[in-house]
């Protein structure tokens, strides 16, 4: 395998979104937590949101511990009402929006089409599609009645691109995200918002690890298999491509889907 980079992977940051508020859904932990960490240290005002208060309220705190800027918002993305809420308590707090990760998820399924679970499906597009679905409509609401623009980015996925079998909610749903960023990207460009998705490939994160454990797979042997760099990614790389696709060195980006995959869409 090839060695991870650095853990920081934080090169001077400097400023790039100072005093820039954004919100992150799904931030408690794995890469919705690294991309908090990142935007506070690049400068802007962060808004961790997640239905896990306990864990979400630590992330918050650890980023103010470092010097950082943040609060926690306990939201369910399933709920759009919570989400509109969520946008009106970041601007409450911050006085404006300017950024909206939408990356709260739900684990893929690990069962075949025809042995689809409905109430699993259900959950599953609730809170992977109609959760960005909702994130983009009221965010975008927002950053069009400040009219200065801003940045989406919302989390797909490889699967999203090449199918895997046996997931055929989640595979669905990040098909689903892929379009919608597109769409969105066309409505709001008039109004200087822009969107872009990532799909991430195999990152480390508890997400992970809890779909390798009922597939009863280890990283070692796991990698090689969708890696061309023989390893998993890190939350902090995601992190990265994040932070430049909501900063102005991506004025110019709009309904990009950027893969972030160790060459796994590349070796189809």
């Amino acid at each position: 395998m090839s060695s991870a980079p650095s853990s920081s992977l934080n090169p001077s940051l400097g400023s790039q979104l100072q005093g820039r508020t954004a919100i992150i859904t799904g931030a408690a932990q794995g890469m919705g937590e690294a991309m908090a960490k990142l935007f506070a240290k690049a400068g802007a005002n962060v808004v961790v949101s997640d239905v896990k208060e306990e864990q979400g309220k630590k992330v918050a705190e650890e980023i103010k511990e470092d010097g950082g800027k943040a609060i926690f918002i306990a939201c369910d993305v399933t709920k759009t009402e919570q989400i509109k809420a969520l946008v009106d308590a970041a601007v409450q707090e911050y006085g404006k929006l300017d950024i909206a990760v939408n990356n709260a998820a739900f684990a893929p399924d690990v069962v075949p089409v025809n042995e689809l679970d409905e109430d699993y499906f259900d959950r599953l597009i609730s809170v992977n599609y109609k959760g960005v679905a909702y994130g983009m409509k009221w965010a975008s609401k927002q950053m069009m009645k400040q009219g200065n623009g801003g940045a989406i980015v919302n989390m797909a996925s490889v699967s999203g691109i090449r199918p895997q079998p046996g997931s055929p909610a989640y595979t669905s749903a990040k098909h689903a995200v892929i379009g919608l960023t597109k769409s969105g990207a066309m409505d709001l460009a008039k109004y200087g918002i822009r969107v872009n998705a990532i799909c991430p490939g195999a990152i480390d994160t508890p997400f992970l690890q809890g779909n390798m454990e009922q597939l009863g797979l280890t990283e070692q042997e796991f990698a090689p298999r969708i890696s061309l760099l023989k390893r998993f990614g890190k939350p902090e790389e995601i992190a990265q491509a994040a932070l430049w696709l909501v900063s102005d060195a991506a004025s110019y980006a709009t309904g990009t889907i950027m893969t972030v995959d160790a060459g796994f869409t590349t070796s189809m």
